[in-house]
């Protein structure tokens, strides 16, 4: 096979363009020309939408007031991973346990709100089932103390974490937590009440890539947003769902808290605690706001909204697409003795955001030449992730990756391949087909 496409020329494999079609471009122009182009209908019509599709699966029903109230979208992963920890309180002297394996959004967001982040190691090669760089859950229990007031478990590439154990694990330690006690605000004081009906730490679930992946949960399959108390979703232009920018927060009922308390407050934090929205404002007679606190601005727009309401409706094809690409990538790998991840085990699905491989005889350099050699025959490949411990902002907090043993060998000969649904079968063959001769290049 060569290196060039049908017309003679150079083929490029791109690592993980946005799928847009004509129904994505047309809602948006017609955003464009209603006049209303910040957050809208469109963005409350999408809240509801994702929130049917996180509880049922599906993407065609239409979402009325059953399901207000349940999600907020926000302008990014990142804003609604923080706007989930301020909602719960978290603040100077808290930790929060993060895994030393993920992007730095996790960790980011629990810096912002002052607390301590402290690194857990993944599991040697991963979860036994899926490969996932998933935490060691043996050392996320040994390092809960009684200033833990949150874990966040990370669906790195769409493949759901093993929130059962998380579950059992913040039950054992339960006698540790203290709830939060400050009522001084109305922020402190919703904070309060949730902590106190919650009654353990909080597990706060990074979804950035798990929009649409599921598992069993005692029986019963449950979708990302419908499982851990909290959840954050990204819809970045490199997410298989996507708003441009973008992202979402969701969490599950409260037990003495309504929801409509809930998003209220989101959308006070995301709005810089501005008591009505720019939508309110306009009835007649009602300008008049009030501002409760000097918060934020992180809102999504009705423009971003447009789009992410025509990726619905595709959504699910799209997931099957990719499906069908992972079925040939795997086919490869096992035929090359190459390690990967399974996106769909007994009782899991993942959204299959990535695909995630490990050369076993290789270390970084050789990992990075691998990378060099598919660039050359025009074939994009990537890196998820370089352990946090090893960057310059988490090493000034006095991490080191010596201590996080599993991540770096995890790390150290990983290749993420292209996967998006803009790869037609004939691009999958071609990078099948180069990654064989690399590879083989390599071990000689």
């Amino acid at each position: 096979m060569t290196n060039e496409n049908l017309n003679g020329q150079n083929r490029i494999i791109s690592f993980n363009p946005p799928d847009i079609s004509e129904a994505e471009i047309c809602e948006v122009a017609e955003t464009l020309r209603s006049g209303w182009i910040t957050t809208g209908a469109k963005t409350k019509l999408l809240e509801r939408r994702l929130a049917a599709y996180i509880d049922t699966g599906k993407t065609d029903i239409d979402a009325g007031n059953e399901y207000s109230n349940r999600v907020v979208c926000l302008n990014s992963a990142t804003a609604a991973e923080e706007l989930n920890l301020r909602i719960l309180g978290i603040g100077p002297g808290d930790e929060v346990i993060v895994p030393a394996y993920t992007y730095t959004a996790t960790a980011s967001a629990a810096i912002h709100c002052g607390a301590t982040v402290k690194f857990v190691d993944i599991q040697k090669d991963g979860a036994p089932d899926t490969h996932m760089p998933e935490m060691d859950y043996d050392q996320l229990e040994r390092a809960i103390t009684e200033k833990t007031k949150v874990i966040i478990p990370v669906d790195i590439g769409g493949i759901v974490c093993d929130y059962e154990n998380i579950f059992k694990i913040v039950e054992r330690k339960k006698a540790l937590f203290t709830p939060l006690e400050d009522c001084r605000s109305p922020l402190t004081n919703l904070s309060s009440r949730i902590q106190k009906a919650i009654g353990r730490i909080a597990v706060v679930a990074d979804c950035a890539h798990s929009l649409g992946a599921s598992r069993m949960m005692k029986a019963e399959r449950k979708y990302c947003g419908a499982i851990a108390d909290f959840s954050s979703f990204s819809f970045h232009a490199v997410k298989n769902f996507t708003t441009a920018e973008g992202g979402a927060s969701t969490w599950l009922p409260i037990s003495g808290v309504d929801d409509t308390e809930i998003y209220h407050m989101y959308q006070l934090l995301s709005l810089h605690g501005q008591s009505k929205d720019a939508l309110a404002k306009t009835k007649v007679g009602v300008w008049e706001y009030d501002i409760i606190a000097p918060w934020y601005k992180c809102n999504m727009t009705d423009v971003m909204a447009a789009i992410g309401l025509r990726q619905l409706d595709r959504y699910l094809g799209l997931l099957e697409r990719r499906a069908q690409i992972i079925l040939k990538y795997d086919a490869l790998c096992d035929e090359l003795g190459i390690f990967h991840f399974n996106h769909h085990v007994d009782g899991g699905d993942s959204s299959k955001h990535l695909y995630i491989i490990r050369i076993p005889e290789i270390g970084e350099s050789q990992r990075n030449e691998i990378i060099k050699k598919l660039a050359e025959h025009g074939v994009a490949a990537n890196v998820h992730y370089k352990p946090l411990p090893m960057m310059t902002a988490y090493k000034a907090f006095g991490w080191n990756i010596k201590d996080f043993p599993n991540a770096y060998e995890y790390y150290r000969n990983l290749i993420t391949l292209p996967l998006h649904t803009k790869l037609a079968d004939e691009d999958v063959g071609y990078v099948c087909e180069i990654l064989r001769e690399v590879v083989n290049e390599i071990r000689r």
